[in-house]
């Protein structure tokens, strides 16, 4: 018997001449959190489209909980709680209210569903605002506490299935912290987390496994440390080249150092290589920046970003400019 939470099996989906999932295959178990990492476009959100049905595949399998969710999608829909890339619709309503209605949709009593908005309020810092009613065109409310309040309407009741599209957009860096630790906790407490992310550092602080799309494919999947694919004792050499120089790096065998990995993009080059050469990478680069090939360098642990940049092959999207809630 298949005891995943979510199952999904060689999954394609078009729009047209545009192929937006391509054999798409992954797995989330309970209590474990998997993120799902790729650029704008990578074919993410129209994965989780299909996960809770709002699309239908072209080819391949969903299950969802034991449920086949392409045969019966509003079964499935039962068993998952979804918090969308969209802002939530909260007109009308403050924060405490649309937690509880969330949590009675999903089966809490009235006293459990006000007593769980009280405590996801503290939790996630939102306390002087659940009172506070958001208002038409962005009013009342901030777009940082609307996108916390989905995020807790979207865990208010336990779920075998947690889906969350881009949570952290418009948070700012303190609440982020707090959400990622609720991040965390659900799936400590049993519940199987989908995670749909380009944050690439912060989501790599609360994911069990990892799974990487780029152009609509999974190319890559493991744990953090599988995919960083370099021991804890490797280092990372950025080079910001100076405009109009040729990269020093370019090819390889000009580094007097044993670099396991380089990966370019636009005019940043990040090589990873031991530690046990730091002194001498840091001298290569001050000769080079002499020299004028390069504007700056920085050397610094190796990163879960230097292999997502080598397996999509393009400039990571940068994590969104906080907005104050």
């Amino acid at each position: 018997m298949n005891q995943d939470v979510l199952t999904v099996r060689d999954l394609t989906r078009r729009f047209g001449s545009v192929t937006a999932n391509d054999g798409v295959t992954l797995r989330v178990r309970p209590g474990e959190v998997v993120g799902l990492l790729g650029h704008n476009g990578a074919g993410k959100t129209t994965l989780v489209s299909q996960i809770v049905g709002l699309l239908k595949p072209d080819a391949g399998s969903i299950e969802v909980a034991g449920i086949d969710a392409v045969a019966d999608p509003a079964a499935a829909r039962r068993r998952v709680a979804l918090q969308a890339q969209a802002q939530a619709p909260l007109d009308g309503l403050t924060p405490r209210t649309a937690i509880e209605i969330a949590g009675r949709i999903r089966g809490l009593s009235a006293l459990r569903a006000r007593t769980v908005a009280g405590e996801l309020g503290e939790e996630l810092d939102i306390g002087d605002w659940m009172d506070r009613r958001a208002l038409p065109e962005g009013g009342g409310l901030s777009g940082g506490v609307r996108r916390i309040t989905a995020f807790a309407m979207a865990i208010a009741a336990p779920t075998p299935l947690v889906v969350l599209d881009e949570p952290t957009n418009d948070i700012d860096a303190s609440r982020r912290r707090r959400l990622w630790a609720a991040v965390r906790r659900l799936g400590d407490q049993g519940s199987g987390v989908l995670l749909v992310t380009h944050n690439v550092v912060e989501a790599e602080r609360v994911v069990d496994e990892l799974v990487v799309m780029d152009r609509g494919r999974v190319v890559a999947a493991g744990t953090p440390s599988t995919l960083r694919g370099s021991h804890d004792t490797d280092v990372r050499l950025e080079l910001v080249l100076a405009p109009g120089t040729q990269d020093p790096s370019d090819p390889l065998d000009r580094v007097p150092l044993p670099v396991t990995r380089r990966v370019r993009a636009g005019r940043r080059v990040l090589l990873t290589l031991p530690a046990a050469q730091a002194a001498s990478a840091v001298a290569w680069a001050t000769g080079r920046r002499e020299q004028g090939d390069l504007d700056s360098y920085s050397l610094a642990p190796a990163t879960l970003e230097d292999a997502y940049l080598a397996v999509t092959e393009t400039t990571p999207l940068a994590a969104p400019e906080p907005t104050h809630v």
